[in-house]
């Protein structure tokens, strides 16, 4: 008896010994920075991404960025997860096209990934999308929403000044209305779990930041309403928000609009929780200018994936992407996110985020 009740407390304390296994995705954001094709297309301003425009942009330029790109996208997240990322969303491209071309990369292609994508009104002919491995994720429903916001300046010209980025919003003569990307909502299955992913690429600081700032506001507040109305549908939808804001996680599209927290003790039950908040104050960041480093690049989720029980999809932690390889060393711009010159073809001028989500393994 002594024997068999040794042998049931060895037996006991070795099943409470045993490590919890978890089932873990790796979800990311990634501004490709230009990724045109060589084609001209009239109805966009695509000309200085042609061969004879002023990028030169050939056939061999294009499938060496494919291939920069495709790298980078096989390894985010290696560091806690073998797998690549199941859902990539990614900004600043032209067309389904080049995302075709993407995916059949070497480096990707075992991965399978699907592609979601509309044409966004982007005068640029640039536009948002997602990319998911159709092993882990089964999308159900899937949708574009414009971001309808008018210029205030009856001259209706944009005014072009330094800023992050390139990226210059187009006006329309007629009614004032400024043209830029659509905001996409996908909806499916990650194994057996619903989610929303919403991907964004904001309205550019064109004009300096103060005065632009209305525009991404408006962004947020879409996104907002977005969030509201699948949290009206259920209360504990799990919601993930991602993109390029042309906005730190401290600017007022953020912080006010979104009313996003940087702590999960201050989310209230509908909330949002952005990781990149502490991150920014700790001086790190996705894209520079003028020395100056700035989270635009961002990935936020709601209340019901910040809880403490496993049994579920559960955000677990988040990271910027910014290995050596993808670093300028030299010239006036080291330290910079390595992006296109006139004498090599880089990557971009942003770094990739991702975040982890994990469920126990029962």
């Amino acid at each position: 008896m002594k024997i068999l009740l040794v042998l049931l407390c060895c037996y006991a304390s070795l099943c409470i010994a045993q490590p919890k296994k978890y089932s873990i995705h790796t979800v990311a954001f990634y501004n490709f920075e230009n990724l045109f094709d060589t084609i001209n297309n009239p109805l966009t301003n695509d000309d200085e991404w042609t061969p004879k425009g002023l990028q030169h942009w050939d056939s061999k330029k294009y499938y060496k960025k494919l291939h920069n790109l495709s790298q980078v996208l096989a390894e985010i997240g290696m560091g806690e997860n073998s797998n690549s990322p199941t859902l990539i969303g990614c900004s600043e491209i032209e067309n389904r096209s080049v995302l075709e071309d993407l995916v059949k990369q070497p480096l990707i292609i075992e991965k399978d990934y699907g592609i979601i994508h509309y044409d966004s009104p982007d005068k640029r002919g640039i536009d948002v999308a997602l990319l998911y491995q159709k092993k882990h994720f089964k999308p159900t429903s899937y949708t574009n929403i414009p971001l309808i916001i008018y210029s205030k300046d009856k001259k209706a010209t944009t005014v072009k000044t330094e800023s992050f980025s390139e990226d210059e919003p187009e006006i329309a003569y007629d009614n004032q209305r400024i043209f830029t990307r659509d905001q996409l909502l996908v909806t499916g299955f990650l194994e057996d779990q619903e989610v929303h992913i919403i991907v964004n690429h904001w309205p550019s600081r064109s004009g300096g930041e103060k005065k632009s700032s209305p525009l991404r506001e408006a962004a947020g507040a879409l996104n907002l309403k977005i969030i509201d109305s699948l949290q009206r549908i259920n209360p504990s939808a799990k919601i993930i928000t991602l993109g390029d804001l042309n906005d730190g996680p401290y600017n007022n599209s953020v912080k006010k609009v979104l009313n996003a927290k940087s702590k999960k003790l201050e989310v209230p039950a509908l909330g949002i929780f952005n990781p990149f908040e502490s991150m920014a104050n700790q001086g790190l960041g996705t894209i520079a200018y003028r020395d100056s480093w700035d989270i635009f690049d961002q990935i936020m989720v709601t209340h019901s994936l910040i809880q403490s029980d496993y049994k579920q999809f559960q955000f677990w932690k988040a990271g910027i992407y910014n290995k050596p390889f993808l670093i300028q060393t030299s010239g006036s711009y080291k330290g910079y996110p390595k992006r296109h010159s006139a004498t090599e073809i880089g990557y971009s001028d942003h770094f990739p985020v991702y975040i982890y989500l994990i469920k126990e393994i029962r």
